[in-house]
């Protein structure tokens, strides 16, 4: 009979820092920051669970790194820690982007501000593709993932298929084919 994985103990305190973290870290997106503190880090979570809790965060409505962040908070404190996790992740950011926001309403009209906001949206995608390459090894691990992998990309990236529709449609086929494996 398998065993359940050992968690860490994660105080309130580190859990609210850890949060604090991701989100003072987060630019561009808070996957690579969110990776970096909770399997990397703190080892909150293997890579493996990080993967399956991305998975369940992004089929879940509502924005999927905030849904991760409250499974993580859940697993080690319920509704204190999500609530805490939560504070943690958006007040550094929230700081930040009034301020941003302010600066950017008076020089938004200047060429170099424009500049900078075309190298920062360059660099969110360099983030967001560095995540995914992270995660890629830790979830092609099989010709099967694989193939799922390719028909995601193809199906939501290139055909530019509904994202809900193609990830139902995804899920189901990968569940009927894990069944019809299973029973081979």
């Amino acid at each position: 009979m398998p065993t359940e994985p050992q968690h860490p103990t994660v105080s309130l305190w580190d859990l609210f820092t850890g949060f604090f973290l991701v989100g003072l870290f987060g630019f561009g997106g808070i996957a690579a920051s969110l990776y970096h503190v909770s399997v990397e880090k703190r080892k909150w979570l293997s890579s493996d669970e990080y993967a399956q809790t991305l998975a369940i965060g992004q089929i879940l409505p509502g924005a999927s790194l905030i849904n991760m962040s409250t499974i993580i908070a859940d697993r080690f404190h319920g509704l204190l820690g999500v609530v805490l996790a939560l504070l943690g992740l958006f007040t550094f950011p929230l700081i930040i982007l009034t301020a941003l926001i302010t600066a950017y309403d008076h020089f938004s009209h200047l060429p170099d501000v424009q500049s900078a906001t075309t190298a920062a949206a360059a660099a969110a995608v360099g983030l967001t593709f560095g995540i995914g390459l992270k995660l890629a090894k830790v979830i092609v691990r099989s010709k099967t993932s694989l193939a799922f992998t390719v028909l995601s990309f193809l199906s939501i990236g290139l055909f530019r298929l509904p994202m809900l529709q193609s990830i139902v449609g995804l899920v189901t086929v990968s569940i009927m084919f894990s069944v019809w494996q299973s029973k081979k």
